[in-house]
């Protein structure tokens, strides 16, 4: 089977059905889509494989393939959160991932400072220096790998699995703000130096100063992004009875 194939025919899918242009209920069948989008029902049977392994579709016999609502997406998945960002779902998708950092990234950076290891600390210490560099440059591509890899070892630094596994959540949503043109130029100096405080407080085991420094991150993440979700629908998820 063809990779390209089986990438275009999911990323093809998934960015309708999360865009809303296959709205909840809608009802698609196999050899419709063999029509539509040029490949065999092999690439077709293996996209919807992917698309029901991220809650967008289910498979029913005798009717077809049907696009289930958005509460029974995987919104931990870094591919839905793509999709959320390249369309108008994108303000709330910014702000679930901001409400979601701001709880746990504090966290994070506090336990790294008493669990990370010596070699993640001194890593993180000279990342957040040229991360600092970068950004009073101007030079965005950089900044970003940089930011990506900073906040990534904050969550591998923290010793908990379960943050760690954050990590491509985190990915998309940086890398969506700049392909997306939610990003600065050049960032605030303020943000810049809570980078350096995150990283020195974890590297001199100051696990207050670590949290703080992180906390004021997000703050000021939240504050910049909050006019791009004004009005912007939140998605409540039915809580089942047992």
């Amino acid at each position: 089977m063809s990779t390209s194939l089986h990438y275009r025919a999911v990323e093809h899918l998934g960015t309708r059905i999360v865009g809303g242009k296959l709205p909840t209920g809608h009802v698609m069948l196999a050899e419709h889509l063999e029509d539509e989008l040029k490949v065999s029902r092999s690439v077709v049977r293996e996209a919807v494989r992917v698309l029901q392994s991220l809650g967008l579709v289910e498979t029913i016999k005798r009717v077809g393939i049907r696009v289930l609502p958005a509460h029974r997406w995987n919104p931990f998945d870094p591919l839905v959160i793509r999709w959320r960002l390249a369309g108008e779902g994108r303000g709330a998708q910014l702000r679930s991932l901001a409400e979601l950092r701001s709880a746990v990234e504090p966290v994070a950076a506090e336990l790294a400072a008493e669990n990370a290891p010596e070699s993640l600390r001194r890593e993180l210490l000279e990342i957040s220096l040229a991360m600092r560099e970068a950004g009073r440059a101007g030079d965005m591509p950089t900044f970003l790998d940089l930011d990506i890899r900073f906040h990534a070892l904050v969550l591998s630094g923290s010793g908990n699995e379960m943050f760690a596994n954050l990590v491509g959540q985190v990915t998309e949503t940086l890398t969506g703000r700049t392909v997306h043109g939610l990003m600065p130029e050049h960032p605030k100096e303020a943000a810049l130096q809570w980078h350096v405080d995150v990283a020195q407080g974890i590297s001199d085991r100051d696990g207050p100063k670590a949290r703080e420094a992180s906390s004021n991150i997000m703050r000021e993440t939240i504050a910049d992004l909050a006019p791009s979700w004004e009005g912007q629908p939140r998605v409540f998820v039915p809580v089942e009875r047992h």
